[in-house]
């Protein structure tokens, strides 16, 4: 894996030919001026800032909020390119699940050798408070965000695993939404698999984490408040799933129990899908500064009387160190091989990749094992050699930080930018819900990297967004 071949295209064949499942839609844009689909990309900027769909930068002096830039130019997948990434979804859902039962449980996989036991004893993501706690279905991430790339090759690969609080999907709804009201007539001509259910199947998957089996449990959506970053989505998201939307002061623990203040009383709460972080959910449990969540929260919690989206110590999953062991997951707990491969990783905790790494960074993409956002990453090829040097001494000081990759040339899709239209490096994460069954939409928030060369997709780093499209199949070329 390597820069050296040109990216993917997910337009254009190698011999320059649309591929066949944009061709009709190619033909559509060849007919528009760039100047009537710049009107429409300010278009839809006015009415997502009407709408509220911003985001805020920590950190940011220039302001509080800021609007991801929207593609107009969709990214589509056949249906059955989908139906293997949905299958292979399925499959590392199921094993992450089941590694998560076990490690809090009877650790076999620890015992087997198979991922070593300090790695995860160690994390700081393992929580020993959830040491022995019986959950619904065994379900500990019911909201996953898988970020999958696609390779020079075509294949896709799976780069992350996001357990804790994934975000996004809120953009992957109005991205939808807002190419139905600019662009009409393209889904009268295309077939594309419909997104808009994800909010029935989000309180489906909620509601089978009860842990009482009730039929209408009350559910809420537990934001650390309006300055939150993705504050927007969980107003979306409460919105659309028709429940409430509070914060750590609008719920209290009496008799056992959690209940939501109301204007007509206290009332039980059964499901709290929670978009803070494990240390601020409860005061009594983890940071005792913290002002976000609920005093005696965990106390219910391991009582099991109350069931928290996703469980406290699920992030131990999805932590970089962890992720290059779940293939060997999938082998271990379901004896099948995995549908969809890891990008090579290197453990720098290992003195032998250590060594390579180091003798290799400008060719490698290097990250740390707890970081996110496309925060705190060093990206061989595109960077200097000081900034390549000072990245030596922060590896050389804790190796156990740090895993190394190759730098991928992520495939590219036309984008329309200052220039024109022109191509852009993109990734893909799909929404995987795991309640009964494990479900997902068809598609997912296409992030793209808006500036020329660049491979960081992330919104806060200048990443925009694209729709989705999973379009009827037809011959590839």
């Amino acid at each position: 894996m390597s820069l050296i071949e040109p990216p993917f295209d997910e337009m254009f064949c190698a011999d320059g030919n649309v591929r066949p499942h944009y061709a009709q839609y190619r033909d559509w844009l060849a007919q528009w001026p760039e100047d009537e689909m710049e009107q429409k990309r300010q278009e839809a900027d006015l009415l997502f800032r009407r709408v509220g769909i911003t985001f805020a930068v920590y950190g940011d002096e220039a302001g509080s909020e800021r609007l991801i830039p929207f593609d107009t130019i969709p990214r589509m997948i056949t249906a059955s390119e989908w139906q293997v990434l949905a299958n292979g979804l399925r499959q590392r859902a199921l094993a992450l699940n089941q590694f998560l039962h076990d490690i809090y449980h009877e650790q076999h996989i620890l015992k087997a050798g198979v991922v070593p036991a300090d790695v995860i004893l160690g994390n700081v993501n393992y929580q020993l408070g959830m040491v022995g706690i019986d959950l619904p279905n065994r379900v500990y991430a019911h909201i996953a965000g898988i970020d999958l790339v696609r390779h020079q090759n075509g294949a896709y690969y799976v780069l992350e695993d996001n357990l804790r609080t994934p975000s996004g999907v809120s953009y992957m709804l109005e991205n939808r939404k807002m190419m139905m009201r600019l662009f009409p007539d393209l889904f009268a001509t295309h077939s594309v698999a419909p997104v808009d259910h994800y909010p029935e199947l989000l309180l489906k998957t909620l509601h089978a984490a009860s842990p009482f089996g009730i039929g209408m449990p009350t559910v809420v959506v537990l934001t650390p408040g309006s300055f939150n970053s993705a504050y927007f989505e969980h107003a979306f998201l409460a919105q659309q799933m028709g429940v409430e939307l509070v914060e750590g002061s609008d719920l209290f623990v009496r008799d056992g129990w959690v209940w939501m203040r109301t204007t007509s009383g206290p009332k039980r709460v059964d499901v709290i899908y929670r978009r803070i972080d494990d240390d601020f959910l409860d005061p009594l449990a983890f940071r005792s500064d913290s002002s976000l969540g609920v005093p005696g929260l965990m106390s219910v919690y391991r009582a099991g009387r109350v069931a928290i989206a996703n469980a406290p110590g699920a992030g131990v999953a999805d932590d970089k160190s962890i992720y290059p062991y779940v293939p060997d997951m999938i082998r271990f707990y379901l004896s099948e091989e995995p549908i969809l491969q890891n990008v090579p990783t290197y453990l720098l905790r290992k003195p032998d990749d250590l060594k390579y790494v180091l003798d290799h960074l400008p060719e490698l993409v290097v990250k740390e094992v707890h970081g996110s956002g496309g925060y705190g990453m060093l990206i061989g090829p595109t960077s200097s050699k000081a900034e390549i040097e000072d990245y030596r001494l922060r590896i050389l000081a804790k190796p156990s930080d740090f895993i190394a990759q190759p730098t991928l040339a992520l495939s590219t899709c036309p984008t329309f930018v200052e220039s024109g239209v022109a191509p852009r490096h993109l990734d893909l994460r799909p929404f995987v819900l795991s309640g009964h069954d494990i479900v997902m939409v068809p598609g997912g928030l296409t992030r793209v990297a808006l500036k020329e060369g660049s491979l960081v997709v992330n919104s806060s780093q200048g990443g925009g967004t694209k729709d989705t499209w999973v379009v009827d199949e037809v011959p590839s070329c």
